[in-house]
């Protein structure tokens, strides 16, 4: 696999995708990424997920200075068990500690099994350590900063929020996935979520562009529904 990102196996494979599909996958890739200006914050919190890279991003933007306390979060999902046996957030620390981060500047919280548990436990356990942030980077895969953007402005709306991300092109990431099918069906069940959740009360509203959704329609009738929610 390749710029240490991985993608869960089990998924059943398509033919290649078509361009039309690529351009309605591209639609909401842009769509997901908030383009915040990074710039310097109390804490981060890096969200686990099957994407080793947010480790790799996270650790370089604390060598870089942006924030001193950085927060691995994430138990384990069907998406990631087999590839991070031992829980995302476990094998993330384990990870930029071999990049050169500091323990003492790790906390890690591995239990949370979704968006909402990885923000309340990773609220909880800064707190248990002395930090109260008044700033929160957000290190996510790049098609799930508006998630998480719209998670935390609900569960932690006390904190000025800055999502970031990789900075790579849409077809690059797909590339360096491997799994292009896998990377296209969780775009669309983290728009789906950013859709559904403000109903069960779980995010705060995000508007949805008239093409974004159409595009989103075009995939979910293409097949692309392996992580869409019931």
């Amino acid at each position: 696999m390749t710029r240490e990102q991985q993608v869960a196996d089990g998924e059943p494979r398509r033919p290649t995708i078509t361009e039309d599909q690529r351009q309605a996958a591209r639609l909401i890739w842009d769509h997901h990424r908030m383009r915040h200006e990074i710039r310097p914050c109390d804490a981060a919190v890096a969200l686990g997920c099957n994407d080793l890279g947010v480790s790799t991003f996270a650790a370089g933007l604390y060598t870089t200075g942006f924030f001193p306390t950085l927060v691995f979060t994430g138990g384990n999902s069907p998406a990631t068990a087999g590839v991070f046996p031992r829980g995302e957030a476990v094998h993330f620390h384990e990870h930029a500690l071999a990049l050169g981060v500091p323990a003492h500047a790790m906390l890690l919280e591995p239990r949370a099994a979704n968006t909402g548990q990885n923000l309340a436990y990773a609220r909880d356990i800064l707190v248990a350590a002395g930090v109260r942030p008044r700033s929160v980077m957000l290190v996510t895969m790049p098609y799930m900063e508006r998630r998480a953007f719209a998670t935390c402005r609900k569960q932690w709306p006390e904190v000025d929020v800055v999502c970031a991300s990789d900075p790579l092109p849409f077809d690059a990431y797909l590339k360096g996935m491997g799994d292009q099918e896998a990377v296209i069906s969780m775009m669309v069940g983290d728009l789906q979520r950013v859709i559904e959740y403000p109903k069960l009360g779980f995010a705060v509203p995000q508007e949805v562009p008239g093409d974004v959704y159409a595009a989103y329609e075009s995939l979910v009738r293409d097949g692309f529904t392996s992580h869409l929610i019931a």
